[in-house]
């Protein structure tokens, strides 16, 4: 049932698309406006908005008569273009960052979080990896967004301008690699 490959596999893709770190910008900033991030309510909310959208997404594609494969495929192509707007530093998808009164849930738990890439993200990953493994690796990815979010200042200190930016295109390759494995996997067999 517990695959450690599975496991690895999805905590990296998750880890890659939620990219926590290339969000620490946005982090600072809010904390800096606001003067505290409340940890555990962005990681709890995030974690919890995660699971359900596993569980019951697919659910909600059928409602709209979207089979999994059509929307692994769409989310190939959010991924992509995620993994580009990282490489490229350009902004090709838009932040709503509001922040009125509800600091750390919205932008930081959703979308920072749990957006649109990693829910899309999570239906692609049932197509593949078995659920369980799945919510290991969601679980392993809350205690990652965790820490990054406990220690934002002491990461901004660490890291520097420059090595944010690497870390950046490091992930923005990976996720351009994933993409690629979801268009092979999921659109080409129907050809």
């Amino acid at each position: 049932m517990f695959s450690f490959k599975e496991i690895i596999s999805v905590t990296l893709i998750l880890f890659s698309v939620i990219d926590i770190i290339g969000s620490l910008p946005i982090i600072i900033d809010l904390r800096r406006k606001f003067g505290a991030i409340e940890s555990e309510k962005a990681t709890f909310v995030s974690g919890a908005l995660m699971v359900s959208f596993l569980f019951v997404g697919e659910k909600i594609l059928k409602l709209f008569g979207v089979d999994v494969s059509s929307f692994a495929v769409a989310g190939a192509l959010i991924i992509f273009l995620l993994g580009l707007e990282m490489i490229l530093g350009r902004t090709i998808f838009k932040s709503e960052v509001e922040a009125d009164g509800a600091a750390h849930i919205v932008p930081i738990a959703f979308p920072l979080i749990a957006g649109a890439g990693t829910m899309t993200t999570l239906i692609s990953l049932r197509t593949e990896y078995q659920t369980a493994n799945i919510i290991v690796g969601i679980v392993i990815n809350l205690v990652l967004v965790y820490i990054v979010l406990k220690s934002s200042e002491w990461l901004e200190n660490r890291l520097g301008p420059g090595g944010l930016a690497v870390l950046r295109k490091v992930f923005g390759i990976i996720l351009l690699a994933i993409a690629i494995k979801l268009f092979k996997t999921n659109l080409l067999p129907q050809f």
